[in-house]
């Protein structure tokens, strides 16, 4: 039968592969930001980055989006702010609620990020064959989806 370590080395569960694709994904993709001059962010600044919009985002809709708890979106926005990435903005549409929005640099970093990651994605479906990539990335999207839901 063997031990939980051994097991997971021969057949890694759906949380281990996640996991490895998650580190692996953060890993490249922060290194060429730091080589294209944004090193001062990392890879937990990705909860708030990955899901800013050019019009901006609640904080709450930003902790929905990302799983995390709103205080730690709270912490990572004033980390952005302080770098000069994010800044918050009245919402038109509702005064008590603020907007996260990107600024220049803000702006310029997604652009970058975006090419990386497209990049990256492209490289994977040259490998599997786009088809049979697009297949797994919707079956992903489906678990997550439904894993989340829980």
């Amino acid at each position: 039968m063997g031990t939980r370590a051994e097991q997971n080395r021969d057949d890694p569960d759906l949380g281990v592969l996640a996991g490895r694709l998650l580190f692996a994904v953060q890993d490249e993709l922060f290194t060429k930001l730091a080589a294209e001059g944004y090193g001062d962010l990392h890879p937990r600044h990705g909860a708030v980055l990955a899901y800013l919009e050019p019009g901006g985002v609640r904080a709450t809709e930003l902790a929905q989006l990302s799983g995390q708890h709103k205080q730690v979106i709270g912490k990572l926005i004033d980390e952005l702010e302080e770098l000069g990435y994010v800044e918050r903005r009245p919402d038109l549409a509702d005064r008590r609620a603020k907007l996260v929005c990107p600024t220049e640099r803000g702006h310029a970093e997604l652009r970058a990020a975006a090419k990386i990651m497209n990049a990256i994605q492209d490289r994977h479906a040259r490998r599997l064959g786009r088809e049979r990539y697009a297949a797994f990335k919707e079956a992903f999207a489906d678990i997550t989806d439904h894993q989340r839901r829980r």
